[in-house]
């Protein structure tokens, strides 16, 4: 509860940001590895960039995602 009395929703807390050319909603407060479970991505299968950068995956769990934040994430595609 905040300091209101008011129940606070996960909608009060989301950011935008842009996955992929596409604006999206999502919780703030996720840190990069989380994102991947959020939108049920697996982490294992992508390369992921945040705002023109390369994201090192030893990162992701301490890279908070902000408002804004324009993140690619690029699957990589095994053939034969």
């Amino acid at each position: 509860m905040s300091m209101n009395g008011s129940m606070e929703t996960a909608q009060e807390h989301a950011i935008e940001i842009v996955v992929n050319g596409a604006p999206r909603q999502v919780p703030g407060g996720l840190f990069l590895d989380k994102l991947l479970a959020h939108l049920n991505v697996d982490p294992s299968r992508v390369a992921v960039e945040r705002n023109r950068v390369i994201a090192r995956k030893a990162d992701w769990a301490a890279t908070e995602v902000q408002a804004g934040d324009q993140l690619e994430i690029v699957w990589f595609v095994g053939g034969g």
